[in-house]
């Protein structure tokens, strides 16, 4: 009988601890949209998440607010989640493509000289010619083309004005495939834009702006690199073998003038497709 009485007790006290904890707790509950500002918002959003995540330490997932509590939303009869920052973010969204629109050097993607016929599939690029008997293609894809040397001036807190500041240029890594009709593997170069050699200055001796990084016999038409076959790595190479393998590709149609024509097709395909990013970041987050 004693041990009933204090386990009752005991009971009961519990029952006021948690009823207390629970109070304690309830001033903490959201503020509504019309109370959230833009200075505010960041902060306390980024303190719900941390409250709503694993801790690193202990590994405890803390659950004092309920999912519909943590994001305070309005609908627009889509179902989706729509926040203050939502509406803030398509705002600069929109002024951000207004302004890359009006520095858009190409409104059409250039052509190459050399009757290169061009296919695009995305950011994917190829282009074909034909000589002699011979079919040349060439491929690249303008994704991760933009050389991190602009990053780096930022990253150093470096203010230029809009005169001084750099173009941006695009330099892919490029595929060049050598067919031959009566082959039935394809010469297959891969080359790349060292950036020591992007630009020549007033008085300097001209040098290839591309270089070749490997070269392989692959099978024709095979879009996969096969790693069994034997891949010649340029670093170790003997030079004389090297000039011979560049004016090879330079009686193909594939120098400086096709590489210089090959970045600026780049660059347009690449600020092209920025913008198009832009446009479905923007229709994504206010959802139209």
């Amino acid at each position: 009988m004693l041990k009933s009485v204090v386990r009752a007790v005991g009971a009961a006290v519990r029952l006021s601890s948690a009823t207390t904890s629970t109070a304690r707790a309830l001033p903490l509950s959201c503020p509504t949209p019309s109370t959230l500002n833009s200075a505010t918002a960041r902060p306390f959003t980024r303190s719900l998440w941390m409250l709503s995540n694993n801790g690193a330490s202990s590994g405890y997932r803390p659950k004092l607010f309920s999912s519909k509590a943590l994001n305070p939303s309005v609908s627009c009869g889509c179902g989706a989640l729509h926040t203050e920052g939502d509406k803030a973010f398509g705002d600069f969204l929109s002024d951000e493509i207004k302004e890359e629109r009006k520095i858009q050097k190409h409104k059409s993607l250039p052509k190459l000289s050399g009757g290169w016929e061009l296919e695009m599939n995305g950011t994917e690029a190829k282009l074909t010619r034909n000589v002699g008997g011979e079919k040349i293609t060439v491929s690249f894809n303008v994704n991760n083309s933009i050389p991190p040397n602009f990053e780096e001036e930022a990253e150093q807190g470096q203010q230029k004005s809009a005169e001084d500041e750099p173009e941006i240029v695009s330099t892919p890594n490029f595929v060049v495939e050598v067919t031959k009709q009566a082959s039935k593997h394809s010469l297959v170069f891969d080359c790349h834009f060292p950036e020591d050699e992007i630009s020549h200055g007033e008085g300097e001796e001209e040098s290839d702006i591309f270089a070749i990084r490997e070269v392989s016999f692959q099978p024709e038409g095979d879009s996969d690199w096969k790693e069994t076959s034997y891949t010649l790595n340029t670093d170790s190479l003997d030079w004389a073998l090297y000039d011979h393998l560049m004016d090879f590709l330079a009686d193909r149609g594939v120098d400086n003038t096709f590489a210089d024509e090959l970045m600026e097709l780049s660059t347009a395909v690449e600020h092209q497709e920025y913008i198009k990013f832009l446009e479905d970041l923007q229709g994504f987050v206010k959802c139209n």
